[in-house]
């Protein structure tokens, strides 16, 4: 199969639903700060990852010398000799390109927010897009612009279509490529490297794996415990609305089915995966994740009986919910029901 390339996440999946409606409630929240807070415009502003549009407020952002030789005249020569054009004249030095220092920047802001593009370097207009967090993107030039934490340098950038300006405190020059999917070796277990668990519940488990989700695997894990990439993929799809205090939060019935915390991930071979009933959610739609890159933390929201992360391969429907496909991972083959697996997703 061909390369797979993200592409820009609707402004429109910044708005968020909780209950009410039809569907499911929220295609993600993205929310990125001009750094960590404050009302002041100068670091924290809120936007959502789309780059033809914006809203909310983020985090912002020689010569080659030769050494020529001469000869000198010899003993008895007159200094009004010709000169000999041979040894006179330097070889010529072909142009050496000037390397460019700077061709691209990686964006690098907190867990779980986007970058802001301005469509000037400053934070006084509203934002016109946002990237998302490790997005690497082309620099046009670096300009001056409106000081933010002493910094003073702004990119101006382009990806796709989006044109605009970040500042240099949330990125960093690269000579890196951007990220290109390809159909990955194999899938690795979502958890990191060398750890154990038991799987509770297998393909086709009497308890909730069927239809849609025969395919899937459920994993016992404490809570807390960081859920990584099977492969490397782009984050397509996120849903982080619940938290502590939630009725949810904690686990429950049927009723809780739409809102437990989670990740969808697309992969260069046209599959997703998914990562549920997450308590924490640390990547936002758009951003590149790498095989074993931590994707949140383990936990029980939503329809949950107790602390564990539900997790299958999927077809691309575009939604949360896609018709799960069969898995052999790497390291554990298909386990069943009672399997204790270690996995050996060390990047």
């Amino acid at each position: 199969m061909g390369c797979v390339w993200w592409t820009p996440v609707p402004v429109g999946y910044q708005n968020r639903m909780r209950g009410g409606g039809t569907g499911w409630p929220a295609l993600c929240g993205l929310v990125g700060l001009l750094a960590c807070g404050g009302d002041d415009g100068a670091r924290a502003d809120a936007g959502a990852w789309d780059p033809s549009a914006g809203g909310g407020t983020t985090s912002d952002d020689g010569a080659t010398t030769g050494l020529v030789s001469t000869t000198s005249a010899s003993p008895g020569d007159s200094s009004d000799a010709p000169a000999d054009d041979d040894t006179m004249m330097p070889e010529p030095i072909a142009d050496v390109p000037a390397v460019d220092d700077c061709p691209r920047v990686q964006v690098m802001v907190p867990v779980g927010e986007v970058l802001n593009v301005r469509p000037d370097p400053s934070t006084a207009n509203a934002p016109i897009g946002s990237l998302p967090n490790n997005a690497i993107v082309s620099v046009l030039d670096e300009v001056d612009g409106e000081s933010v934490d002493g910094e003073t340098r702004w990119f101006h950038v382009q990806y796709l279509d989006l044109e605009g300006y970040i500042s240099a405190v949330f990125a960093t020059c690269t000579q890196e490529d951007a990220p290109e999917l390809v159909p990955p070796d194999g899938f690795y277990l979502p958890l990191q490297c060398g750890v154990q668990a038991t799987v509770t519940q297998g393909n086709n488990g009497a308890t909730s794996h069927n239809g849609l989700h025969a395919y899937a695997f459920d994993f016992g894990l404490g809570l807390g415990t960081p859920l990584v990439a099977m492969a490397d993929g782009i984050v397509s799809l996120i849903f982080d609305e619940t938290g502590p205090g939630d009725p949810c939060y904690g686990g429950g019935g049927p009723e809780c089915g739409p809102y437990g915390n989670l990740v969808i991930v697309l992969h260069g071979d046209g599959s997703t995966s998914l990562y549920k009933h997450l308590n924490e959610v640390h990547v936002t739609p758009g951003e590149f994740v790498p095989r074993g890159g931590i994707l949140g933390l383990s936990g029980s929201t939503g329809y949950s009986t107790g602390r564990h992360a539900h997790v299958m391969r999927m077809e691309n429907c575009g939604q949360f919910k896609c018709q799960s496909i069969p898995t052999q991972f790497v390291e554990a083959g298909v386990p069943v029901t009672g399997d204790v697996v270690t996995s050996a997703n060390c990047p």
